[in-house]
């Protein structure tokens, strides 16, 4: 197994990203290895919520795994030399999905998190074209009793990969906080996913994907994100000041 500390990595404003030609492998050697660890995908956001918040810069320095995913972060790391791919964290998660519904060993998964009856339909969704698939489902709005029984869920199951959706920062502390309940599980925060898998909302066409307008896509469909969505640009000013200045 390649350890974190071996994995090659750079850094955006003193965050490490690690950069693979493959990253659905090195998840694919740590299920093999009977490995957990916690993936970050990180994105301009939470770059920028990591200058202000030391508990989120502790998060993602501590993470196994920091996967590029915005266009913001590779625009960043080109200007420092590395022509690296993004790798979007739902089309890292889907791929991971297919790896275990594939895998001859019968590995389980949990997601956990959107609202309710969304993210049981997405485990749905999946089991539709993967019969053999195992997924623990709960939504992200439970009392704290219902909480208490989700986390014993989670101990005594023991899925491979855990899917948290309770969108930045709080799936990253979640994580974190309960990481203990499976320390050899994968865990992976993915936002909204499972919006995306439920048919909830539609994923942005793939010209807007490939031209690193996926964000403005998102902006279409929720028009209230707009007040989050002024991170971009003073993410890609602090780029340039960083690297011309």
């Amino acid at each position: 197994m390649i350890s974190p500390a071996r994995l090659h990595t750079s850094n955006v404003f003193n965050l490490p990203v690690h950069l693979l030609a493959d990253y659905g492998a090195w998840l694919e050697t740590q299920l093999v290895q009977n490995q957990g660890g916690q993936v970050i995908t990180l994105n301009p956001e939470m770059v920028m919520l990591a200058q202000k918040d030391a508990q989120i810069h502790q998060i993602i320095s501590q993470a196994d795994l920091v996967v590029p995913d915005g266009s913001g972060i590779i625009f960043y790391l080109r200007l420092k030399g590395f022509k690296h791919q993004r790798c979007p964290g739902i089309e890292l998660a889907e791929s991971l999905i297919r790896q275990v519904a594939l895998s001859e060993t019968p590995y389980s998964l949990a997601f956990y998190g959107g609202a309710p009856g969304v993210t049981a339909t997405a485990a749905e969704q999946w089991q539709q074209k993967y019969p053999n698939l195992s997924i623990l489902v709960n939504h992200g709005f439970l009392s704290t009793p219902e909480l208490e029984q989700w986390c014993r869920v989670l101990q005594e199951q023991q899925p491979k990969v855990i899917f948290v959706g309770l969108g930045v920062p709080r799936q990253e502390i979640w994580i974190r906080d309960h990481r203990h309940l499976c320390p050899q599980s994968l865990w992976i925060g993915v936002g909204g996913s499972f919006d995306v898998w439920s048919g909830q909302k539609q994923r942005a066409p793939k010209w807007f994907c490939d031209n690193n307008l996926e964000w403005f896509y998102r902006l279409y469909q929720e028009p209230w994100r707009w007040r989050r969505m002024l991170v971009l640009p003073q993410f890609m000013l602090k780029t340039l000041v960083d690297h011309y200045l």
